[in-house]
């Protein structure tokens, strides 16, 4: 583990490998589990500006899931997340033609509908940030599913934290992600 500015950053972002590997997991990471992706409280009024412009992306459950729980919930410890499609799929995935599962609201910022690309915990995984008082603890999240998006990043020799650039400058800024770039380097 190492500080930068208000942040505390585990070595693994850095010795880790990782890129997504979408063909062999087939987005998994947005239909498994028990939970929706986590949310910043600016990002709660971000979702219900762009609703309407998101929900003609959306399947129908999906739609479904949002008029009855809303464009966020708020689990019973107070967090926020996306809500889930009965309590699997988040409610804003859809699926390519090869059934890969992928964001309506990503897509709507790919077709130029919004300018916001998703919710910074999906743009960040498998970088996993917790906010406490004093700082943020920056960690790497291993899960099984993204097994063979370890095999590729250690094949393409992509650590983490280069994978995830460009939402670490977008969650820390571009001085935050350049000091990084030189703890990396000494490492």
């Amino acid at each position: 583990m190492f500080q930068l500015g208000k942040t505390i950053v585990s070595e693994d972002i850095i010795k880790k490998d990782f890129a997504c590997n979408l063909s062999a997991c087939k987005g998994a990471c947005c239909i498994d589990g028990d939970a929706g992706a986590p949310l910043d409280e600016d990002e709660v009024a971000i979702l219900e500006r762009i609703y309407p412009k998101v929900k003609p992306f959306l399947r129908e459950e999906g739609a479904a899931a949002i008029a009855a729980q809303g464009t966020h919930i708020v689990t019973e410890d107070g967090d926020l997340e996306t809500p889930l499609i009965d309590g699997a799929d988040c409610a804003y995935v859809i699926f390519d033609d090869k059934n890969v599962a992928l964001c309506a609201i990503e897509e709507a910022y790919n077709q130029g509908e919004i300018t916001w690309k998703k919710p910074i915990s999906c743009h960040l995984y498998p970088v996993r940030v917790a906010n406490y008082t004093e700082f943020s603890a920056v960690n790497y999240h291993k899960w099984q599913i993204c097994d063979d998006a370890c095999t590729l990043g250690k094949e393409l020799q992509v650590p983490v934290y280069k994978f995830v650039k460009e939402a670490l400058i977008r969650k820390f800024g571009e001085d935050w992600y350049l000091e990084l770039e030189k703890v990396a380097e000494g490492l």
